[in-house]
């Protein structure tokens, strides 16, 4: 059975954000294994036409090259923007945080099977700590 967050800490907490707030980046973040997805299929078979043909126009006609490289470029920014959170967070720790963070992963699961080098407390610190970051830095 996997630990729950509580979402709403002390306003004394210095990584204090609002519930809504937390739940909305928690979200977020819960999305990067779709946008990795997506990203790597863009790469991997560039333009798709009939996709992105009838996703995007311009004035009447479509720019399939265009609209591919928007979206690649949309995926590479939200990725890069819960990396950098992550690796601000805790240099050691990050790729713990990004799992857990990306993945939904409890405290549990990190020491058990992926052997997170840290306490329960500092964890949660940087838990806190890693989605105030994300909150500062998605504006």
């Amino acid at each position: 059975m996997a630990t729950t967050i509580r979402p709403e800490i002390s306003e004394k907490n210095k990584y204090y954000i609002d519930k809504h707030r937390h739940y909305e980046l928690k979200h977020f973040c819960l999305q990067y294994p779709n946008w990795k997805r997506e990203y790597s299929s863009c790469c991997d078979i560039g333009p798709n036409l009939s996709r992105f043909e009838q996703l995007y126009s311009n004035g009447g006609k479509s720019d399939p090259t265009l609209s591919w490289a928007l979206r690649r470029e949309e995926y590479s920014k939200k990725i890069e923007l819960v990396e950098k959170a992550a690796k601000e967070t805790d240099y050691i720790l990050y790729k713990y945080i990004l799992k857990a963070v990306t993945e939904g992963l409890s405290y549990t699961y990190l020491k058990s099977v992926l052997r997170i080098p840290c306490s329960k407390d500092t964890y949660y610190n940087r838990y806190r700590k890693f989605f105030w970051l994300l909150s500062e830095m998605k504006g």
